[in-house]
């Protein structure tokens, strides 16, 4: 991290080159993640645009306790989220698409087609198991699985305990794997009839 050190202070002192290699090197990550949020590509983007803003203007606040992309994700959350709280938007939503992208990756589908079947109805019962996950139980398990945030990181972002991060995590995974466990039984069952 040296290097995002480095390019940190360059930007403290002005040097708007070394912001937009900042930019640059952390542009697409924020602007997928307040995708996930939002479920809307040109707002995520425009969202993503004015945490750059704020997060320039702002940059003697970054202490660097954590990384700057936990900083600036920081920012841009909460940027989204005063602005669905002043459109009176429904709070968080989860992409659907991306889930149903990762979940595909890991299940085994071949020409035939009762697996094809079955792997769509697997990946339909887990995006309802998540969809069903409480929100902040969601984001939380999201950041660390998805975004691929350390535990401290989400500390950061959520702005709370570590502990509670992993009480999220473990009860989020406890209600899925509850969740699927109830549907592989009674699918062994409807097999085996």
């Amino acid at each position: 991290m040296n290097s995002e050190k480095s390019l940190i202070n360059l930007v403290k002192n002005g040097d708007k080159k070394a912001y937009e290699v900042l930019v640059l090197q952390y542009q697409d990550r924020l602007v997928y993640s307040v995708y996930k949020f939002l479920k809307d590509y040109e707002l995520a983007q425009d969202i993503a645009q004015e945490a750059f803003v704020k997060a320039f203007k702002n940059i003697e606040k970054f202490r660097g306790d954590s990384s700057f992309y936990t900083w600036i994700y920081r920012i841009a959350i909460n940027t989204a989220k005063n602005f669905l709280s002043s459109k009176a938007r429904s709070s968080e939503v989860y992409d659907d698409e991306i889930m149903e992208l990762k979940l595909s990756e890991s299940a085994v589908t071949t020409e035939n087609p009762e697996n094809i079947l079955e792997a769509e109805e697997l990946r339909t019962k887990m995006m309802e198991a998540i969809q069903s996950l409480p929100d902040d139980i969601r984001t939380t398990l999201s950041l660390r699985e998805f975004d691929g945030l350390s535990y401290e990181e989400i500390a950061k972002v959520q702005n709370c305990p570590i502990g509670t991060v992993r009480s999220r995590i473990h009860k989020g995974r406890e209600i899925l794997d509850k969740t699927f466990s109830k549907y592989n039984m009674s699918n062994l069952e409807t097999n085996t009839i």
